[in-house]
């Protein structure tokens, strides 16, 4: 799980960072992927909330931030 984490923080990085030096539309994918495996991971730990409880409410914030993000950028690519 831990992995899957590291990788989908990694990734809205890279998709972040991308979207300011080439552009939106490359950026987009990687920070949607990233977003992608982050819900996989916090789907997974919201099954299992009592063990992960602090952990999920983190990941909401998260999640709903990376969501603006994305959707500010989808609004900015059109």
């Amino acid at each position: 799980m831990k992995e899957i984490e590291i990788s989908a923080v990694i990734l809205m990085l890279i998709g972040v960072i991308l979207s300011w030096v080439k552009g939106q539309e490359i950026g987009m994918w990687p920070c949607g992927i990233g977003l992608f495996l982050f819900l996989i991971v916090f789907l997974y730990k919201a099954c299992h909330w009592k063990e992960y409880e602090r952990d999920n409410k983190q990941y909401i914030i998260i999640i709903m931030i990376c969501i603006f993000i994305l959707l500010l950028q989808m609004i900015k690519a059109i």
